[in-house]
């Protein structure tokens, strides 16, 4: 249960509350809003009730239904929403509610507080419209009702929109004026300081200023960001080697950038290194690529051999390395270039993994005989053999008739497959041995039409390598587009250019996947497949078809009462959507159409305050972020620490600002 777990379900249960599901509700504003107007010191109790009452506690549970059912806190099930204080109310930033009903018995002010009489809880209706709060003041304890709740919270933002720009530069000497901080404000001011979009050099230089085993805060959003060369610069030479080590993964590093972290002593982190260069495809430099083949390190070494850029002749030298690790990472790219004496020396190598692989290279242009076959070592290196080898006749029949069904479906895949196996394979008992037919390359139309196949149209499918090959060939993007084949009609949908008869008859296919991969790839999808994407697809690639060229935003008004919430966002994408529009959106049931709301540069601020209490946490954290928030409403994100992250992400914190953040010590008290 959200907010408590088994202790608040036990506590709840006393009080005499049935928990309604799984008490977890996470569609709803956060408690901590309901529970302003309650603790506010502007607050007016709607009955007040002496503690010195004897017959205080049953006085007060009376009460308290009487408002419940008159304010309509309660529904017509008898169910409502109830956050007890101590349980998960610390922060605006969490909802902590839990869904509960009144049993026969009940006794909520006597249990729901720290003594019997002193009730500390806040009740809230399904539909967020009304708020009931119990709280004990000095001699009396305060029930505070709260009719429209919503319109409440937006009489509040509107009040703390309110700010002149004196006011707004003169409100950041609250946070000037601090001098310490605790670590739970501290980290999480780095790490938002680091996604800050208007962070300047000289801050992100502080963020790399760590002590010894502190770890580098707000290093997932350096590592992705865009940063200045002179921060890069000094990341690539920072003294602590494990600052050093996330640099790796920065993707957009220049290849003379890589060549300085190449110069690392530490074989381990020049290891990691390499790795990211060949997992990212990196470009590297002649020199690098020379210093990493001589590398001491015979795992630096291993990894260099597998980038896709590392040039033959070191290739070459790697073939013939001492290490068999080496000699083995590097011999199926290195075989093309070497002398027959080598590749005769590899297939006899003293390594076994070694002698394997240059073994299976050797036979991919000399048939392998069923003697060399059966001597591999595993079913593994089998199957490998089966799909990539040249098969003498013998093992292929052999293989085509396999009891083995893994071996069948291996050989299935092999392009140099005779063809009458390969047509008795496409017969065979076994769906995934003839789904593997069913799609190779050198059939023809009708000879994959007559394979049997069913495919789930729902199942998970990549694109055909074969198919994406030959992208760039608008004839066999013809063919393959009026193929049967489901599968090679959806390869053909992930193309990134097409024919327009292609792109026509793709837009009409009966699958929808492949007007959706139409949609997600294809810089001529049609309006039409963009549209109908919008409404039948939340994905994450479903934010993207509004940025196509060809969708069409002069026309999407039309959708603004659309009962689909993907249609009813478009509206916005039309220019003549009105800022009232906007602002509309902005208080709309569906989240995404409050997002969408949220990014548009019409919305008022009091709007954006409004939606730091939306029930959901992702609009919150963006509405933490946006610039029109005021100065007094930001520094108040600031101070507390589960928003003092998103806050310190907000592009209008000033410079000087930025730096008083990082310049706070540490409290004595953390």
């Amino acid at each position: 249960m959200t907010g408590g777990g088994s202790e608040l379900r036990e506590l709840l249960e006393r009080a005499g509350l049935e928990v309604v599901g799984h008490g977890r509700v996470n569609d709803a504003r956060p408690a901590a809003v309901a529970w302003r107007p309650v603790i506010s010191g502007n607050a007016v109790p709607t009955v007040a009730v002496r503690d010195d009452r004897p017959d205080q506690v049953a006085e007060l549970n009376r009460q308290w239904h009487r408002l419940a059912v008159e304010h309509s806190v309660i529904d017509g099930n008898g169910e409502f929403l109830i956050n007890v204080a101590g349980h998960g109310c610390q922060s605006p930033w969490r909802n902590y509610w839990t869904r509960v009903r009144l049993a026969e018995q009940w006794d909520l002010t006597g249990v729901l507080g720290p003594r019997r009489g002193q009730p500390e809880f806040v009740a809230m209706s399904l539909d967020g419209e009304s708020v009931l709060g119990a709280t004990s003041e000095e001699y009396e304890v305060w029930l505070i009702a709260v009719d429209r709740f919503h319109a409440w919270v937006e009489s509040c933002a509107r009040s703390r929109a309110q700010e002149t720009p004196q006011e707004r530069e003169s409100g950041w000497g609250a946070v000037l004026r601090w001098k310490t901080a605790s670590q739970r404000l501290r980290s999480p001011w780095r790490d938002g300081l680091a996604r800050n979009p208007a962070a300047p050099a000289s801050v992100l230089l502080r963020l790399l200023d760590v002590a010894a085993g502190e770890p580098l805060h707000g290093a997932g959003w350096l590592i992705t960001r865009e940063l200045p060369d002179e921060v890069v610069d000094a990341w690539i030479s920072h003294p602590e080697p494990r600052i050093r080590k996330q640099l790796a993964e920065r993707w957009t590093l220049t290849a003379e950038q890589r060549e300085r972290l190449f110069t690392e002593e530490e074989p381990g982190l020049r290891w990691i290194f390499t790795t990211c260069a060949v997992d990212g495809s990196s470009p590297l430099t002649e020199a690098t690529f020379a210093q990493l083949v001589a590398d001491p390190s015979a795992k630096v070494r291993a990894e260099v051999a597998l980038h896709r850029d590392l040039p033959a002749r070191h290739l070459v030298t790697l073939a013939a390395d001492q290490e068999p690790a080496v000699r083995r990472a590097a011999c199926p790219r290195a075989w093309p270039h070497l002398e027959p004496d080598t590749r005769t020396s590899l297939m006899a190598d003293p390594d076994p993994e070694v002698r394997t692989e240059a073994i299976l290279l050797a036979h991919t242009t000399a048939p392998m005989p069923v003697s060399v076959f059966a001597a591999l070592p595993d079913d593994e290196q089998r199957r490998r053999a089966a799909r990539e080898c040249l098969l003498s006749d013998e093992l292929g029949h052999a293989l085509a008739h396999s009891p083995d069904r893994e071996l069948r479906r291996a050989a299935a895949e092999n392009p140099d497959l005779a063809p009458h196996l390969v047509a008795e394979l496409g017969q065979d008992l076994d769906p995934a041995v003839r789904g593997t037919v069913s799609v190779r390359p050198d059939l023809t139309e009708e000879e994959r039409a007559r394979v049997p196949v069913e495919i789930d149209p729902k199942a998970r499918c990549s694109p055909l390598p074969w198919v994406r090959a030959l992208q760039d060939d608008e004839e066999a993007m013809r063919r393959c587009a009026s193929s049967s084949h489901l599968l090679v009609r959806r390869s053909v949908a992930c193309a990134k250019n097409l024919p327009p008869d292609v792109v026509e008859r793709l837009a009409r296919d009966e699958d929808w996947l492949v007007r959706l991969f139409l949609a997600e790839n294809c810089a001529q999808a049609p309006a039409e497949v963009l549209l109908e994407m919008c409404r039948t697809w939340d994905g994450y690639s479903a934010a993207r078809f509004p940025e196509h060229p060809n969708f069409p935003r002069k026309s999407t008004l039309q959708y603004a009462d659309n009962p689909v919430a993907g249609m009813r966002r478009l509206a916005l994408e039309d220019p003549g959507a009105t800022a009232d529009l906007v602002e509309r959106f902005s208080r709309d049931p569906d989240r995404g159409v409050r997002r969408r709301a949220l990014r548009d540069p019409r919305l008022t601020p009091a709007s954006v305050i409004r939606l730091l209490d939306d029930p959901d946490w992702t609009i919150r954290e963006a509405a933490a972020r946006d610039p029109r928030l005021t100065t007094r409403t930001l520094t108040s994100l600031l101070h507390d620490a589960t928003t003092a992250m998103s806050a310190a992400a907000n592009p209008a914190i000033p410079e000087h600002v930025m730096h008083h953040l990082l310049d706070r010590q540490p409290s004595v008290t953390t």
